[in-house]
């Protein structure tokens, strides 16, 4: 098994980095390979609803990594997504990202484990947290829970690994990730997923 894991931050091994290979760590642990793939590394087009995807599979746009990440979050069978918070939000170069990830390309990501790992130096953690999760929960992807909400607070990595409460939040979701990956394996050898309705799309202006 293996999970993706997107680090949403401009700086490679930063904060954001240090939260996401704490859960790495754990992962390993538990015998889940994982990617560490850093995406905020450039300037990332933000989705132009062209709708050319919705019949290919994969955005317009080849040249940013993302439809490299749509192909390696098909054969993933989990996610952790990294983002630190730009005015209680997560990283805009990050959501133009994941908008062009999902946006008419999430049917392959259903049940798939997911989870957000969110870093800042004191508030707005929990708006990011809340924004990012709407991917998963749009896409029928199971999000993975922690103890508490999936934060780590410094303004550098070595004040990150200061924050013990943050790290062992983090060693807790790799945990409960690694436990839900093995069971949704072994249940779907008995019990297959769930078989779904064709969507169902209402407008509310007649």
């Amino acid at each position: 098994m293996r999970v993706l894991m997107l680090n949403g931050s401009p700086h490679k091994n930063g904060c954001t980095f240090t939260a996401l290979s704490e859960v790495a760590a754990q992962l390993e642990k538990e015998g889940i390979g994982t990617e560490i793939i850093h995406v905020a590394k450039k300037a990332i087009r933000g989705c132009i609803a062209c709708g050319k995807c919705q019949s290919t599979g994969h955005c317009v746009f080849d040249d940013d990594g993302v439809n490299e990440c749509i192909d390696k979050l098909k054969a993933a069978d989990g996610l952790v997504v990294g983002s630190p918070v730009y005015y209680a939000g997560p990283n805009g170069i990050l959501t133009s990202f994941l908008d062009r990830m999902y946006f008419a390309k999430s049917d392959p990501y259903a049940y798939k484990p997911a989870a957000v790992v969110v870093s800042c130096r004191r508030g707005g953690a929990s708006a990011t947290f809340d924004r990012l999760n709407k991917y998963f929960t749009y896409s029928n992807m199971p999000v993975v829970s922690s103890q508490y909400w999936n934060a780590v607070h410094g303004t550098s990595p070595e004040e990150v690994r200061q924050d013990l409460e943050g790290l062992q939040i983090m060693r807790t979701l790799g945990l409960n990730m690694a436990w839900l990956l093995k069971c949704i394996d072994l249940g779907k050898k008995t019990y297959p997923y769930p078989q779904r309705e064709a969507q169902q799309r209402t407008n509310f202006i007649r």
